[in-house]
């Protein structure tokens, strides 16, 4: 929740019209490691958030780019105020999105409210279309992961399926809470990363999605 007070303190900050530029959004990109930004009409909802994460001592993506906090601290299944929420914008598959810190849902949770910079130019509270929600994160560092052993497929079930769900999350491939069922989520995780890293989509989890993972948390 202290992001949260954090950000409520920018509410109102706006870009200046005109040549001249806010020092204040300015000052959110430079106090974060993107000291080439030094104007305010380069899009900022995520330069305000790393400033505002950067203020609560929590983990920044250092990075321009809203997408870029889908990376960020760990999957919220279940959001709570102060979570950071990523939308897509103009479609799910591009590189644009929206991000912003979630604040709640309307009555049926089909819109989110979220407090966010670059919203109407300013730093405002907005609500958007939960169908364009991309992911929800929670800016903790994760715990320890521990890799599972291969091999794993549709079916198992035990502590090293559990191991793997937390991993592929971590990692953004959404297989929903750890339950240490191997089921048709999982399934699908699994082979989504295959895909993604040029190995075999048999939906096994064997030494070759292991290896591949070891790099990809190592980078």
């Amino acid at each position: 929740m202290e992001i949260l007070k954090v950000a409520m303190t920018q509410l109102g900050i706006k870009e200046v019209k005109g040549a001249e530029h806010n020092a204040s959004i300015v000052r959110y990109a430079q106090e974060t490691e993107m000291e080439k930004i030094s104007d305010d009409e380069t899009p900022w909802c995520s330069t305000f958030v790393n400033w505002c994460a950067k203020e609560s001592s929590l983990p920044m993506s250092k990075k321009a780019n809203a997408r870029s906090w889908m990376h960020v601290g760990i999957t919220a299944t279940t959001p709570i105020p102060g979570d950071v929420v990523v939308f897509w914008r103009e479609s799910v598959h591009s590189w644009k999105g929206h991000v912003g810190i979630f604040m709640g849902f309307n009555h049926n949770a089909s819109r989110v409210f979220c407090l966010g910079g670059n919203q109407g130019d300013q730093v405002s509270i907005a609500e958007y279309d939960a169908n364009k929600v991309l992911g929800y994160r929670r800016l903790e560092e994760p715990s320890a992961l521990k890799i599972p052993q291969p091999t794993l497929k549709k079916g198992d079930r035990g502590d090293e399926v559990t191991k793997l769900q937390e991993t592929l999350n971590h990692l953004n491939y959404q297989c929903g809470r750890p339950d240490g069922d191997f089921g048709g989520k999982t399934d699908s995780a699994i082979r989504l990363f295959q895909a993604n890293n040029r190995l075999t989509m048999d939906g096994v989890y064997g030494q070759g999605s292991k290896n591949s993972i070891e790099s990809l948390l190592q980078s």
